[in-house]
């Protein structure tokens, strides 16, 4: 089942990112000779103007043939190619699949805000007291608010779960006294031990802790949440990006996972195990993964057709057609290079 949503999703964006092409193409004046869902062979179309609209044998996305799309192509119609439009027209064609990306990122992410989202609140509660453990002998309850901890006369505000792992690792074999406060707003003072050596489900404590909270936001407010979490999204997203590109220089391994189809479907069979939330905010984090791809300056990528506009737009001067073609090439190798080894690695992950 995660491998049948994992086709539907990707298929998804990739026709969100194709329309986006398409819708541009078609503001602009460049006639649209198809715009296909999947990949071919053909199994249906229809043409309806000027543009064929078909069903393909492949479920992957989808893609968008424009008239002229390169300078070899023999164009009898120049005012309806695409490589005789103006730089600016070309650019925003090619930068409308990521703003569509960007934008269903957006859509998913406010409607979950008015479903319910989790955010931070600046407290930290516990979930879960596990069995035989320094958190139960201690008296810890389930919905207790652990509010700071003392250790060696030095107070810690604990706002976040970041704050209490950190100490309960650092300081793991030693006393520490927490200040805790119960579901009525009673607040006591609990000593315990954290665990240098403990079971791998659990922590040097044994409790699971949480500090966020669902809430919900009216039709007005979610688009402005929406948007808020989009952003932070993509600046992880971005972050992440560039310590891969780092690793890559410098050979050293980064400090997350790097997945890839075969990886991407098992994360989403486990976003559609935890639900329907977890499914979308999957899906829109895939939708803004995407975005960042392909608007990277790298050949075979709409950011490194983009450069090659750019280049012609600052010099006034067609970029070598066939350097372009050959740089695209080699490109396209690259990527699927790097696709296949990811592949492996995630072949590799799961049985390990």
């Amino acid at each position: 089942m995660g491998i049948i949503v994992f086709f539907l999703i990707l298929s998804i964006l990739i026709l969100v990112h194709e329309f986006g092409h398409f819708i541009a193409a078609k503001k602009n004046g460049v006639k649209v000779e198809e715009f296909g869902l999947g990949f071919p062979p053909r199994l249906f179309s229809k043409k309806i103007g000027e543009t064929i609209y078909s069903i393909n044998l492949l479920p992957l996305g989808g893609f968008v043939k424009v008239y002229g799309e390169e300078y070899h192509e023999k164009t009898k119609n120049k005012n309806r190619a695409f490589v005789y439009k103006k730089p600016w027209q070309k650019a925003l064609i090619i930068i409308s699949g990521v703003i569509g990306n960007l934008i269903l990122a957006w859509v998913l992410l406010s409607f979950l805000a008015t479903q319910g989202i989790q955010v931070p609140t600046n407290k930290v509660v516990i979930e879960e007291v596990q069995k035989n453990t320094p958190a139960q002998e201690a008296g810890l309850k389930v919905g207790d608010t652990i509010k700071a901890i003392k250790f060696e006369n030095k107070v810690i505000v604990v706002k976040t779960p970041e704050d209490l792992i950190t100490v309960a690792n650092n300081k793991s074999g030693k006393e520490m006294l927490l200040s805790v406060e119960n579901t009525k707003g009673i607040e006591r003072f609990v000593r315990l031990t954290a665990r240098k050596t403990y079971p791998k489900n659990q922590g040097p404590l044994g409790i699971a802790i949480n500090g966020t909270e669902l809430k919900k936001y009216s039709i007005f407010e979610a688009p402005i949440i929406g948007f808020k979490f989009s952003l932070k999204y993509l600046i992880l997203i971005i972050a992440g990006f560039g310590e891969l590109l780092k690793s890559l220089f410098t050979f050293h391994k980064p400090s997350f996972e790097v997945a890839g189809p075969i990886g991407i479907a098992q994360f989403t069979g486990q976003a559609l195990k935890i639900g329907q939330g977890a499914l979308l905010e999957f899906t829109a984090a895939l939708s803004l993964n995407l975005a960042v791809l392909n608007i990277f300056p790298f050949p075979a990528l709409d950011g490194g057709r983009l450069a090659f506009v750019v280049y012609e737009w600052i010099t006034k001067k067609q970029v070598n057609k066939n350097f372009e073609r050959s740089v695209n090439s080699i490109g396209m190798i690259i990527l699927l290079s790097f696709v296949f080894i990811i592949t492996i690695n995630d072949i590799i992950r799961i049985f390990r």
